[in-house]
C-alpha cells in the first residue's frame, strides 16, 4: 500500500491484516516502488495524489515490468481522473471516502484473478515489445538492447505520446537513489536513440526541455535541434 496519509494506511493495514493478508506500507511513492521491486506483491493499492509522483506514475512504472493488479484510491471522482489511471494500467479505481467492506471485496476479487493474469506483447506504433521475453522489435527488426535500455524503452512505450518527467524515468528505471542524477538518463536516452535511429532512420524520443521526454511510436523524420 502506497499512501502519504499515515492514518489511512494504519486503518487499511489493520483491516487487510485481519483478513490474513501480509501488508507492506510505504508513505511516499519512491519508497513504494522500491518495496514493490524487492517484495513482488500480489496486489498494489496506491493513492492517486501524492507529492513528487502520482498514482498514475506508479501504475506506469509497475507496468514496465509486471502485470500485478493495481487498485487506485482517490478523493477525485472525475471521469477524466479515472480514465487516466485506467489508461496508465490501473485495474480498479475507488473514490474516497469508501466503505472498508467494499474495498476488501475488491481486493479479494483482484487477488483471486491475479494468478491467471498473463501480460501480452505491447504493440504500439512501429514497435512490438514482449516484456516477459525481454525482446523488442521495430519495423520487423530485432533491437539489441541492454537491460536498462530495454526498461527505458518499455516505460516510454507504455506512455506513448505523453511526457514522462526526468524524476519519474530515473526513479522507475534506476531507483530512488538516482532521482538526483540526471546524467544517467541523458546517457541512456542517447544510447537508445542511436540504436533506434540506426535501425529505422526515424526519431522516436522527443526532448521536452527542462521537463522530460516524449515517446512517438510512429517516429518522425524531422531532425531534432
Amino acid at each position: 500500500m502506497i499512501d502519504d496519509e499515515p492514518q489511512i494506511t494504519r486503518v487499511l493495514r489493520t483491516a487487510l491484516s485481519a483478513q490474513g493478508m501480509d501488508v507492506r506500507i510505504a508513505n511516499d511513492p519512491e519508497e513504494g516502488l522500491r518495496v514493490f521491486r524487492e517484495w513482488n506483491p500480489d496486489l498494489v493499492v496506491t493513492d492517486l495524489m501524492m507529492p513528487e509522483m502520482t498514482g498514475v506514475d506508479i501504475c506506469r512504472a509497475i507496468r514496465t515490468t509486471s502485470a500485478t493488479p493495481v487498485l487506485v484510491l482517490s478523493v477525485r471522482d472525475h471521469e477524466r481522473s479515472k480514465i487516466e489511471a485506467l489508461d496508465a494500467g490501473a485495474d480498479d479505481y475507488v473514490t474516497k471516502p469508501f466503505s472498508i467492506q467494499e474495498l476488501l471485496a475488491r481486493v479479494r476479487a483482484h487477488l483471486r484473478r491475479a494468478p491467471e493474469r498473463v501480460e501480452s506483447a505491447l504493440e504500439v506504433g512501429d514497435f512490438v515489445i514482449d516484456v516477459s521475453a525481454h525482446s523488442a522489435i521495430v519495423n520487423g527488426k530485432t533491437l539489441r538492447l541492454t537491460p536498462k535500455e530495454f526498461d527505458l524503452l518499455v516505460l516510454l512505450a507504455r506512455s506513448a505520446g505523453k511526457v514522462l518527467t526526468h524524476r519519474v524515468l530515473l526513479t522507475t528505471v534506476w531507483g530512488s537513489q538516482a532521482a538526483q542524477q540526471p546524467e544517467y538518463l541523458r546517457v541512456f536516452v542517447g544510447q537508445l536513440r542511436k540504436k533506434l535511429e540506426n535501425e529505422t532512420g526515424k526519431k522516436y524520443i522527443q526532448t521536452e526541455p527542462w521537463v522530460g521526454y516524449r515517446f512517438v511510436p510512429e517516429g518522425t523524420d524531422d531532425t531534432e535541434e
